[in-house]
Parts: C-alpha cells; structure tokens; sequence
C-alpha cells in the first residue's frame, strides 16, 4: 500500500494513518440508474479531463503530492500519441466538501472525465458529486469501500495484493496460513481480504490472530501468536502491519519467541521495501511481499527523474496511469471511450507499474510480482505478468 501520512508524532501510530487516510471514509455506496454509464465523447477534438489534487491545504505534505500528480499526468500526456487531453486542474484543499464543490465545477466547466482526488472521503464526495452528471471518476483512493457506480479506484488494493500472494503460496505447498492482524479498521479489513483470497486459491486459514494498536498490544499478543505457529500446523503467517507500525516489532518478537521466518513463511499484506531501510530488518529475511513490476516502476522514476529533477511522490504513477488509460481508449476512437463499458475493457492498459485494468464493482486488478527479502535487499522471485492471460491471472 502506498503511504499517505499526515501529522503524527508517535511512530507506531502512523500505521493507522497508513491506511486512514486511504481507507476511512463515510462508505455511502454511489447509486447508478442504468443508463447513468460515463459521458460520450468526440475523440477527434480535444478531450477535457480535470485532475482533482490535494492542493490549497497549507500543508507541506498534500502540496507534495498534489505537485507530483500534476507532473505525472503531464509526462503521460507528453507520451501520448494522436490524442489531445485538455487537463485542467483543480484543487481540493484535502477535503470531502471543497472536493465535490470542484468536482461539480469542473463538469460545469467541460470535464468529460475526473481524475482523482487522492483520499477516499474525497474521492466518496466527489463522486455523488458528479453521480447525476453522468460523469465516471478514476480515483486515486485505493479503499474499494468507495468503489462503484461511477467511481473507480485506481491505488493498489488489499484484495488484489492478497489474491497474488494467497495464489502464489499455495503453488508452492503453503496452503495453511495463520492471518496476523491489527484491531483496526484498516486491519480488520485487510484480514477479510487474505482470508478470502486464501479460500480462492484452495488454501485454508487455520487461525487468527490480533492485537490492539498499540506497542503494547503487540507486545502481549506476540507469545500467543508465536504459541500458535509453533503448534506445527502452519504453513505461513500472513501479516498486514506495515514497516511504518507494527511490522519491525512483530519481526523482532516473534523469532525471539521461536517463531521465525524458519518455523513457518512469513507473507506480507503491505510494501516491505518501504523505506527500503526496512529490508535489512533480521527477521524479514527470507520472507515474501508484493510489488509493482520493478523494471518499469524504475523507468517511470528514471524519466520522473530527468523532467522535474526530483523523484516521484510513492503514488505519482497512478496519475500516469489514469491519463495512460484514457488516452489508450480515445485513441480508438470510441465515442464510449470513457464510459464504464470503455473504462472496464479486459485487456486493461499498460501502467507505469505494469498492467491493470478496471472492474465493473470500481475496484481494479494490477500485475504484480513476488519478491523475497534476502540479505537486505528485495529479490524478484515470480515476475508481475505483462498480461492478463499470464501467471498471477
């Protein structure tokens, strides 16, 4: 998952705003009349997309994001070919209320289509914003609560990650998985996806196990889940803390109580390359997490890189990649182009981070591969598919 932090001050927990900010949101489900699908298009004039960013804030933070967005969208544009966007771009301050406000007003002024906003209340808003306008909406939330109607997320998404890593372990003879997980929101929701994930690839989940957020929840909770791996019957504990909260306690307790990475496969829900600092983490090594296909996320930062002279926010790629998609469908010259049958063709589009494509119920599916943590460094052992008939589909 990507890392979108405000202010916290205490460490542990910024795992929680980790995920709040993507994840809390008013969930109110975006209703679709039927014939409420994404507006038409004349693909020969230029396309009109206004860009929703989390600009005007006043905090340092979101004014990083938003400026990496905006020069995201623009490289995709530069990239492509026999297609004309109009970007125009707006910003939401942040907020629930100033995102529909300019949300509406961007369709007032011409958007055939929005891009962004970043965080899910916002995005939630901005959709029943434009709902009755029959305009579609390719956030940059990765909270598939929000998800449907006429709101799709683009970030990488618990399900998705999980149903990669459930299936890869299963293929290699790890099908009993003890799910680890925070007394959170975000945590509650990030085991459901695991263990749904496990049930599709024929694997079975043996036991939970939980902890309130707090370094002494894990403290306490971290005998009986290394009782439990112990017990013989596990295969893999599958984890959804992050490196930026419970993830270095846990890989430090738990081989200290007998349960390493050598007693059963640890798995993780979130990025353990970020920071990269957390690879060089003793008990990590040898365990496995997903990731965006590495070669092309490393051209992107390359090109990133030379244009603006400073490296990309962590989710910049996704605004790449929502200009990438529509550019790929008006080029076809499909007046339904942006409409939902277009947005959610199955072959999906080809990504900064690989292929994706996007699903009827707003969620999204994305190639990614498996890596291995071995001596402190993220090693590929199964490579992110380059389409959606390959491995991992």
């Amino acid at each position: 998952m990507f890392a979108i932090l405000r202010n916290n001050r205490n460490p542990l927990l910024r795992i929680g705003a980790l995920f709040s900010a993507l994840w809390l949101a008013a969930c109110e489900p975006i209703p679709l009349s039927g014939g409420n699908t994404g507006q038409r298009v004349d693909t020969s004039t230029p396309i009109p997309v206004a860009l929703l960013v989390p600009g005007g804030s006043g905090s340092s933070d979101e004014e990083t994001i938003a400026r990496a967005l905006r020069q995201s969208a623009q490289l995709a544009i530069s990239d492509l070919k026999d297609v004309r966007i109009d970007l125009r771009v707006y910003n939401t301050g942040g907020n629930a209320g100033q995102a529909a406000q300019v949300a509406a007003k961007a369709v007032d002024e011409g958007a055939k289509i929005i891009l962004g906003p970043v965080f899910a209340e916002a995005a939630n808003a901005a959709g029943l914003a434009v709902a009755p306008r029959n305009v579609n909406v390719l956030a940059f939330s990765n909270n598939t609560a929000i998800a449907g109607g006429n709101v799709f997320v683009l970030g990488p998404t618990f399900p998705n990650t999980a149903n990669r890593l459930a299936r890869y372990a299963s293929a290699t003879g790890k099908k009993r998985i003890l799910v680890v997980h925070e007394q959170t929101p975000a945590g509650e929701i990030g085991a459901a996806a695991i263990e749904g994930a496990v049930a599709r690839a024929g694997g079975s989940v043996v036991s939970k196990a939980s902890f309130p957020f707090s370094q002494q929840g894990v403290s306490s909770a971290v005998p009986q889940i290394a009782q439990r791996v112990k017990a013989g019957d596990v295969d893999a504990l599958f984890m959804t803390a992050d490196a930026a909260g419970a993830l270095p306690l846990l890989a430090q307790m738990l081989p200290e109580q007998g349960a390493g990475p050598a007693t059963a496969q640890y798995i993780g829900l979130t990025r353990w390359d970020v920071p990269p600092a957390t690879l060089s983490l003793p008990g990590l090594q040898g365990g496995w997490f997903a990731l965006p296909d590495p070669a092309l996320n490393n051209q992107f930062q390359a090109r990133y890189q030379a244009a603006y002279g400073e490296a990309p926010h962590p989710i910049a790629g996704l605004a790449y990649d929502g200009i990438a998609a529509i550019g790929a469908l008006v080029k076809s010259g499909n007046p339904n182009a942006l409409t939902k049958a277009g947005l959610t063709q199955g072959s999906g589009f080809a990504g900064v981070n690989g292929i994706f494509r996007l699903r009827p119920d707003g969620s999204n599916e994305r190639g990614l591969a498996i890596a291995t943590v071995r001596n402190g460094q993220a090693v590929v052992i199964d490579p992110a598919p380059r389409s959606f008939g390959g491995a991992g589909f």
